[in-house]
């Protein structure tokens, strides 16, 4: 009885802080492709304005001209969202264009994977550059705005490398902490506004990102365990899927969203037994590559040699990387 009227009471207030979505302005950066694409996709569909923003103005222009196929009114802009002076630009460009943005999604990313000893201070300043300082960026960017109007959703994209720190990630890991701890404490700090932060935690995804994904070490082999989880059944997450739960998050101003249940699962039981997390984690450190310093090479997915890969799990990496514009591209959004 007491569970029921708890679901009941959260069911009400979600839908008293429902948002519509129809004809507000989005902005998601990192949007020209894998989940950010997806994410705007879903957007759209729900009646948003999409503006889009990411470094590859290749990729951005695919991007774009899917999602005006699509039927959405849509903006791309190259942007740089490590660089303050490119996010101030890019604010002042899409108030001019477009109007206020209504949502902003922090969803830019990078991936680093590699043994801890391979790693270098600049793969830990390219991972907090992209996903604290550009979060930062922007939320100095548009939430005055927000605050002003009184209303605004901002939806930070952390992982569940931001909840359990996990191996031969460490770079990702600790900034995407970085993230949600900064994501947690600015909905507290602004909620009163009108304005809902939803911090995402979301475990492995089919987004075909292995590709963009930068690899130190023995090569072959860490883009072989990298790539296999990412597309595991049960482990990893449909991509259309992850960016419904989103936008359904965002719009019903949810604090926090960690997907699939696998990840539910792991960051739970982190929180109960801390300890014999860590100690799981590093038995799982000794299945893993080992560092080859011989080689300090850092190379990206897409130039790695994928015959370690099992055939049906590069399938559905293809057929993820193709449909969320992952391939073809020099560059990361």
């Amino acid at each position: 009885m007491i569970a029921g009227a708890l679901i009941s009471a959260r069911a009400l207030v979600r839908a008293r802080r429902r948002y519509d979505l129809r004809d507000r302005v989005v902005l998601v950066t990192g949007g020209s492709r894998g989940l950010g694409l997806v994410m705007a996709r879903e957007f759209a569909a729900r009646g948003a304005r999409i503006v889009i923003c990411a470094r590859d103005a290749v990729e951005l222009e695919r991007a774009r001209a899917e999602l005006s196929d699509l039927g959405a009114d849509v903006l791309a802009m190259t942007a740089d969202v490590t660089v303050r002076e490119d996010v101030e630009q890019l604010a002042g460009a899409v108030h001019s264009l477009f109007g206020p943005v209504d949502v902003l999604v922090n969803g830019a990313g990078v991936i680093a994977v590699g043994p801890f000893d391979e790693m270098t201070v600049g793969d830990y300043e390219q991972a907090m550059k992209t996903h604290f300082y550009g979060p930062l960026y922007t939320t100095m960017a548009f939430l005055p705005g927000m605050r002003e109007r009184g209303h605004g959703r901002i939806v930070n994209i952390s992982s569940i490398g931001g909840k359990v720190s996990v191996p031969h990630l460490l770079p990702y890991c600790a900034s995407k902490f970085a993230l949600a701890g900064y994501s947690e404490g600015i909905r507290a700090a602004v909620k009163r506004d009108g304005v809902y932060v939803t911090t995402v935690c979301p475990g492995l995804m089919r987004t075909g990102s292995p590709r963009h994904a930068e690899f130190r070490g023995k090569l072959e082999d860490e883009y072989a365990w990298f790539a296999s989880a990412d597309s595991l059944p049960g482990i990893s997450i449909d991509a259309t899927r992850a960016a419904h739960m989103i936008v359904d998050a965002c719009v019903h101003g949810d604090a926090e969203l960690i997907m699939p249940a696998a990840a539910w699962v792991a960051v739970k039981a982190n929180a109960l037994a801390p300890g014999m997390a860590s100690d799981v984690l590093s038995l799982s450190e000794r299945f893993l590559p080992q560092s080859d310093i011989s080689d300090d090479e850092k190379r990206p997915g897409a130039e790695i040699t994928r015959q370690s890969i099992p055939r049906w799990l590069a399938a559905r990496d293809d057929r993820a990387a193709s449909a969320n514009n992952e391939t073809e591209s020099e560059a990361t959004a």
